[in-house]
């Protein structure tokens, strides 16, 4: 007989819960939601075909979307795939090279203009998509996360394509458009852009603190790296600023970006680590690795209201 529901996810004439309900003491205990791992595969089943729906854990939600569970009605997450790997897909084709790029590996440079194409393809486009679609699931935080840097890649991808003027505007009169990438206005503007990315990235380092461990160490090296990108570009204008050009400014920024470097390199690291999670998770793997959950170590504001009710 099929089972009736509540609006608070309890259902009647029955103790088991069969929808998630942060209220109940018992589901904190791991004993009422279907992925209990001591629940029998008949139970399971009679669950899913009472309910209708399979309820997550928090940190299997948090691991899958890299956000808090929220209540979105409808029955999108059900119907459309998860857009959350591909834009961190994105987000990795485009910052694996160029952080090698940074750190100067096998004799790369050139501020990784070699990969303006995955920029804009990789980086803003897939970035976008999969921002525009965390946005229609309902995902806050990943929705801005992407899409802001599905803009800087966009950003950064401009800069660098010639068409765009950004370094020919800096170019000494009578020397190629080239040369403005040498030029101290260029360097020392390009800088501010880099710094406030940095202050972006803390915010977002700040917010990460209820994901997981993964995103938080993707968001403080992404913080360090921006921060050491500013000081390369800033001193790299002091540098060219001399007559003759100040050569221990000079190679003090080249140091300082292949520092940058380093810190994208961890970056990307646990952005491949967090990435093979969920496409481990997506598939029903029967194994998983961990992401480090942090959904317990700071509660919610509207967890420690419904606490502060139920002492009351």
């Amino acid at each position: 007989m099929a089972t009736e529901h509540n609006p608070q996810g309890r259902t009647n004439g029955n103790s088991d819960s069969l929808e998630k309900d942060f209220s109940n003491q018992g589901y904190a205990n791991g004993n009422f939601h279907l992925n209990d791992a001591n629940m029998d595969n008949e139970t399971a089943l009679r669950r899913i075909r009472t309910a209708g729906s399979i309820s997550i854990s928090p940190e299997l939600f948090e691991k899958i979307y890299l956000s808090p569970q929220n209540a979105v009605k409808g029955d999108l997450r059900k119907t459309f795939g998860n857009p959350t790997p591909v834009a961190l897909l994105g987000f990795l084709l485009s910052l694996s090279p160029l952080s090698c790029d940074l750190m100067g590996w096998r004799g790369a440079g050139g501020n990784g203009a070699a990969s303006i194409g995955a920029y804009y393809f990789f980086g803003g486009l897939l970035m976008v998509i999969g921002g525009f679609l965390e946005f229609i699931l309902g995902n806050t935080f990943p929705f801005v996360v992407f899409i802001s840097f599905g803009a800087f890649w966009l950003t950064f991808a401009a800069t660098l394509q010639p068409f765009y003027y950004s370094y020919g505007l800096y170019a000494p009169a009578g020397q190629p458009e080239a040369a403005g990438i040498n030029t101290t206005g260029f360097t020392a503007s390009f800088g501010f852009f880099l710094l406030f990315m940095g202050v972006l990235c803390f915010i977002y380092l700040i917010c990460s603190l209820r994901t997981n461990v993964a995103f938080v160490v993707i968001f403080f090296t992404l913080v360090l790296a921006f921060a050491l990108l500013a000081a390369t570009y800033w001193y790299n204008a002091k540098g060219l600023s001399s007559t003759p050009p100040d050569a221990g400014k000079l190679a003090y920024a080249a140091r300082l970006q292949i520092a940058a470097g380093a810190c994208t390199f961890v970056t990307c690291m646990a952005g491949w680590w967090i990435f093979f999670a969920i496409m481990l998770a997506a598939l029903d793997f029967p194994f998983q690795i961990p992401v480090g959950d942090l959904s317990t170590m700071i509660k919610g504001a509207s967890e420690r209201q419904k606490l502060k009710d139920s002492m009351a």
